[in-house]
């Protein structure tokens, strides 16, 4: 169907492959599309109606705001985040991970 996307992901298969180097429980944590996507659907339903803003600051307080409460939200927790949190510090250090 996309005959060039074959020889691109052949050059660069080594790049592409980096994602499975990781736990499966990591992985799970770290491939969160759909929590972005809606995130992303949410913030841009509440700035797409003012075109525009005083300031970048009046603009990233909307955003903080309105993230805030789209996180208040979320209930379901993180399938295995204990898991993942703790392969995240082996991998990174304790010191960048908050315990």
């Amino acid at each position: 169907v996309f005959p060039s996307f074959a020889p691109s992901w052949r050059i660069n298969w080594t790049r592409l492959t980096v994602f499975f180097d990781y736990p499966p429980a990591f992985r799970k944590v770290i491939y969160t599309t759909n929590a972005l996507e809606s995130l992303n659907a949410s913030l841009k339903k509440v700035l797409k109606p003012k075109k525009s803003y005083m300031d970048d600051e009046a603009m990233m307080n909307v955003i903080y705001l309105n993230a805030h409460r789209i996180a208040s939200k979320w209930t379901m927790p993180v399938r295995d985040w204990g898991l993942a949190l703790g392969q995240f510090a082996v991998m990174f250090g304790s010191d960048r991970v908050a315990l």
